[in-house]
């Protein structure tokens, strides 16, 4: 699906920045417009489940798509955005998750991964930069079933109240085990 064909979520509340400016123009390079164009099954924010108001922005590239979903440092603990693929066969997936980086992004955002063993709970420090492509980072290798039995929650719950919570995009890349 092309970038200009791509419909920002309809729950999401606007981007209040006009088109083009971005706090780090070195790292645009790195956005991918077209997330077919990655490997794997890639679930981006305009196809996930949102609880609670979260704006969409461009300001801080790199994303995927159109761009992400920011908390707006409100309703700590209260927000939710659930990515759920639609997983071709059943077997082990590498779980990765995208997210834009910098020192006003949460320390401590909650990702909870529900696989077909349960459920995994992973800590991540949004700062930091993620190690595939400055826009993903590997949260871990899980069994899933095929279907849509599987999701990835990212949550506001517990991190900074100055500190905003970032909700952009999943990918699960097939694992031989």
């Amino acid at each position: 699906m092309a970038a200009e064909a791509l419909k920002p979520h309809p729950k999401a509340i606007a981007n209040i920045h006009p088109p083009g400016e971005v706090d780090r123009p070195e790292m645009v390079k790195f956005v991918v417009s077209d997330s077919a164009m990655l490997p794997g099954i890639v679930v981006d924010e305009m196809d996930a489940e949102l609880v609670g108001e979260w704006q969409y922005s461009t300001h801080t590239p790199p994303y995927v798509g159109l761009g992400y979903l920011h908390d707006m440092k409100a309703g700590k603990g209260s927000k939710s955005v659930t990515f759920t693929p639609n997983l071709p066969k059943a077997g082990w997936y590498e779980v990765r998750l995208a997210h834009c980086y910098n020192v006003r992004r949460s320390t401590k955002t909650p990702v909870t991964i529900h696989h077909a063993d349960g459920e995994a709970k992973v800590i991540v420090n949004q700062q930091q930069e993620p190690e595939y492509g400055r826009l993903f980072r590997t949260l871990g290798t899980f069994r899933f079933e095929e279907g849509r039995a599987g999701w990835v929650r990212v949550s506001n719950e517990g991190t900074e109240a100055d500190k905003v919570v970032i909700a952009d995009a999943v990918q699960l890349l097939p694992v031989a085990k």
